[in-house]
C-alpha cells in the first residue's frame, strides 16, 4: 500500500477532516484514505464525456421534441 504525505493543508480543512473522522469513528488517516478511494472510484469528466459520445442516440427524442416539451412545460 502506498504512503502519501500532503503538505500545505489549510488549518480549517484539517480541522474539518479531523472532526469528520471522529464522527465516523475513524482515525484521520483511515478517514482520508476512505475519501480518496471514493474519489478515485468515480469516473473523470473526460470518461463521462467519452461514454456519452459513444452512446447510440438514434432512437431518442429529436431536438424539436425536446424544445416542444420545454415550451409545453412553461405554459
Amino acid at each position: 500500500m502506498a504512503t502519501l504525505y500532503i503538505r500545505d493543508v489549510p488549518e480549517p480543512v484539517a480541522e474539518s477532516l479531523k472532526e469528520r473522522a471522529a464522527e465516523a469513528g475513524l482515525s484521520l488517516s483511515a478517514y482520508v484514505a476512505r475519501e480518496l478511494a471514493d474519489i478515485a472510484a468515480r469516473p473523470t469528466n473526460a470518461e463521462i464525456v467519452r461514454r456519452l459520445k459513444s452512446r447510440d442516440r438514434s432512437q431518442g427524442p429529436s431536438t424539436a421534441d425536446i424544445l416542444d416539451a420545454v415550451h409545453d412545460g412553461r405554459r
